[in-house]
């Protein structure tokens, strides 16, 4: 949990040790995370554009997907079906992505959720929260199907000692 990582980071520091966090990548867990990537995926939108021909929808204006305890809101949501099966197979969002959970939150520029595989990657200005805990980042790739992810490019977070002045 985020705790532990920041815990670690502190001894490190007050041993004088090396902490690999800056541009090395960060893993964090996601326990609040509770997404099943065979559940429904609903989506709600101002607009909504189909093409038959490539299999794409595309999500415009105030749009809010949700699948299990998962949220993920954002101004343009592309929708991609797979060919064989004819079932939602990614989902690329643009324009202020807000990734929700029940404990977690995440902002970011972009988002690429591929449903099958359960990776939901989020680029551009990533910034996490988990309680008053935040840290941020290039790139936060979120595997839903161990609650874990890990952050790269640049990985930055405050960490404000507990109890003294």
């Amino acid at each position: 949990m985020i705790v532990r990582i920041l815990r670690l980071l502190l001894l490190g520091l007050a041993l004088g040790l090396p902490v690999a966090v800056n541009g090395q990548g960060a893993v964090i867990d996601l326990g609040g995370i509770n997404a099943d990537p065979n559940a429904p995926v609903e989506v709600s939108a101002d607009s909504l554009t189909v093409d038959q021909d490539s299999r794409q929808a595309v999500f415009a204006g105030n749009v809010v997907i949700g699948q299990g305890d998962m949220r993920i809101a954002a101004d343009r949501v592309e929708v991609v079906y797979a060919e064989a099966s004819g079932r939602i197979s990614h989902l690329k969002a643009s324009g202020g992505v807000t990734f929700v959970t029940a404990t977690e939150a995440a902002e970011a520029a972009e988002a690429d959720y591929d449903i099958d595989a359960g990776l939901l990657i989020l680029t551009g200005n990533v910034l996490l929260t988990q309680g008053g805990a935040a840290l941020s980042a290039d790139r936060m790739v979120v595997n839903l199907a161990d609650g874990t992810a890990q952050m790269t490019g640049r990985v930055r977070t405050v960490i404000q000692p507990s109890g003294g002045n």
